[in-house]
C-alpha cells in the first residue's frame, strides 16, 4: 500500500509522530499524493501491527503525550522491496472530465465558467509548488544534507509543476473549442 511504505520512508529520515508526518506530506508530496490524519493514524497503526514500525510515547511538557513512531529493520527491508518493485499504471481519474463530457445541456459561458475557475485553481496551485513546495525541499535538503534525495525530490516537484503546466495550457486551448460549440439543442420533454 502506498501510503503505508511512504509513512516507512518518511520515518526512515527521522522518527515522527502522526501530526509531524501529515505536515510532512502537505509540504513535500502533496502535489502528487495527498492523505488525511486519520489514515496517517490508521496506517501509522497497521505498520505497527506488522513490525515495520516501533511507537514510543514521549512525554508530553505542559501538553499531552504523542507516540513517535520509528521505522524497525523489517520495514526498512519491506520499504526496500516495495521501492524496487514496479507498480501497476494508476487509472485516470478526473471528475471534472467528467463534467464537460456530460455538458451537452449546458452553455458555452457555463462549460466556460468552470474551465476559468479550473484555470484559476491550477494557476493557484502551481504558485505553490514553485514557492511552497520548493522551499521545504530546499530546507528538507539542507536539513538531511543527501545531496541524492534532494534530487529525487526535485524530480517529483518538477512533475507536479509540468503536470500543472499542462493541464493550464491544455484548459487555455480547449477554451477557445468551448465557445465555438455548436449551439445548445434543448432536451425534447
Amino acid at each position: 500500500m502506498p501510503l503505508e511504505h511512504a509513512i516507512l520512508a518518511f520515518i526512515e529520515f527521522e522518527p515522527m509522530s502522526g501530526y509531524d508526518l501529515k505536515k510532512f506530506f502537505d509540504v513535500s508530496v502533496a502535489h502528487f499524493w495527498s492523505t488525511t490524519q486519520s489514515h496517517i493514524y490508521k496506517s501509522l497503526e497497521g505498520l505497527e501491527k506488522k513490525g515495520w514500525a516501533q511507537a514510543r510515547v514521549i512525554q508530553g511538557e505542559g501538553k499531552p503525550n504523542r507516540k513517535q513512531y520509528q521505522i524497525t529493520d523489517e520495514g526498512r527491508s519491506e520499504l526496500r522491496r516495495w521501492l524496487v518493485t514496479p507498480l501497476p499504471m494508476d487509472p485516470v481519474r478526473q471528475a471534472a472530465l467528467i463534467q464537460i463530457f456530460f455538458s451537452h445541456f449546458s452553455t458555452n459561458e457555463e462549460i466556460a465558467a468552470l474551465f476559468e475557475t479550473r484555470m484559476k485553481e491550477i494557476r493557484e496551485q502551481l504558485h505553490i509548488l514553485k514557492t511552497v513546495a520548493q522551499a521545504a525541499i530546499d530546507e528538507n535538503a539542507k536539513r538531511v544534507g543527501v545531496e541524492r534525495a534532494r534530487q529525487l525530490w526535485q524530480i517529483t516537484l518538477d512533475y507536479g509543476i509540468d503536470y500543472y503546466e499542462f493541464e493550464l495550457a491544455w484548459h487555455e486551448k480547449m477554451l477557445k473549442t468551448i465557445h465555438n460549440l455548436p449551439p445548445l439543442t434543448p432536451p425534447s420533454p
